[in-house]
């Protein structure tokens, strides 16, 4: 990571006693959530890209595309 931000968030005092008594690293657990998320959402984006290419190739008549082929491998 080359550049951090702080955020502030409110959970119940419960959790939190509960984690500390469990000595787990909140701050650590907090940027593994975010990191899990953020990932989750990249691959949203790259699914729904994927799809719309699909859906954009599958306008393509089949012999455009053989002829296509055939003409960049003459020109080799």
């Amino acid at each position: 990571m080359s550049h951090t931000e702080t955020v502030t968030g409110k959970i119940p005092a419960e959790h939190k006693m509960i984690l500390q008594e469990h000595q787990v690293n909140i701050s650590k657990l907090i940027r593994e959530a975010v990191e899990k998320e953020v990932q989750r959402l990249k691959e949203q984006e790259q699914r729904k890209a994927l799809n719309a290419a699909s859906r954009l190739l599958q306008k393509i008549p089949d012999q455009t595309i053989i002829d296509s082929i055939r003409e960049t491998r003459d020109r080799r």
